[in-house]
């Protein structure tokens, strides 16, 4: 678990903001894809990208900031939902895909193109962890 600094962050905080700035390979977008089997048609609006730039990135160029942070926001909600879903990547899969009334009748995959909408699936699968979904 990580530590709190006196700023409340986790430590782990200021790691990823690192990372960010230092920027991802596109081929740990493809390994994240492959958690749980989302097309690169799935992950060009996570990564606020066109489907076509995707494609023409190589495995080893670096992402920039944006698509950077979209993608270590995504690689943690990935993991929280298979903690949720005790590592069953398949419903997992399935989980984000189906409209939810929770979230206006849309499917969890469909808001994250926006970082409020990470924060919202983020609550959703807090709310399962913790007994109270509706």
């Amino acid at each position: 678990m990580d530590l709190v600094l006196e700023t409340g962050f986790p430590r782990g905080s200021y790691e990823v903001i690192q990372q960010v700035r230092l920027g991802v390979q596109r081929g740990k977008a493809d390994e994240v894809a492959r958690t749980i089997g989302l097309t690169d048609k799935e992950m060009a609006p996570i990564l606020n990208l066109s489907e076509r730039t995707l494609h023409r990135l190589r495995p080893d160029a670096l992402l920039d900031n944006n698509s950077s942070e979209r993608l270590l926001l995504l690689e943690q909600l990935l993991e929280h939902g298979l903690d949720v879903f005790d590592g069953r990547a398949d419903v997992l899969g399935r989980w984000l895909r189906i409209p939810l009334s929770e979230l206006h009748q849309q499917a969890p995959l469909t808001l994250l193109d926006t970082t409020t909408g990470f924060g919202m699936v983020h609550n959703v699968l807090g709310r399962i962890e913790h007994g109270i979904y509706a």
